[in-house]
């Protein structure tokens, strides 16, 4: 059997060569941010009510994004309804003291 390149490229995806079989050698985006309590929380109900949709995030490498900017979403919104509700009821630091 004649000997066999180590890496090839088909189509624009470079392949390794392992064993008898070409391996696509993929690389996964960097993500640095969390996806926190909020897109944990939605990852859950998306993987349990709505796997399509699930699967889809994951085959297009979108969903640690989408839940990151979930995340960030939830959280500002969490805030915004924390500061209301202080401003409401009167609540200030000396208060707090």
């Amino acid at each position: 059997m004649e000997h066999l390149p180590k890496k090839t490229c088909q189509n624009g995806i470079s392949y390794t060569l392992v064993g008898d079989y070409d391996i696509p050698d993929l690389q996964l985006p960097e993500e640095s941010r969390p996806i926190g309590i909020w897109g944990r929380m939605h990852k859950a109900y998306l993987a349990l009510y709505h796997p399509v949709q699930y699967n889809d995030l994951i085959l297009i490498d979108k969903l640690w994004t989408y839940l990151a900017d979930l995340n960030e979403q939830a959280q500002n919104r969490l805030d915004c309804i924390i500061a209301q509700m202080k401003e409401a009821e009167g609540i200030t630091e000396e208060l707090k003291a």
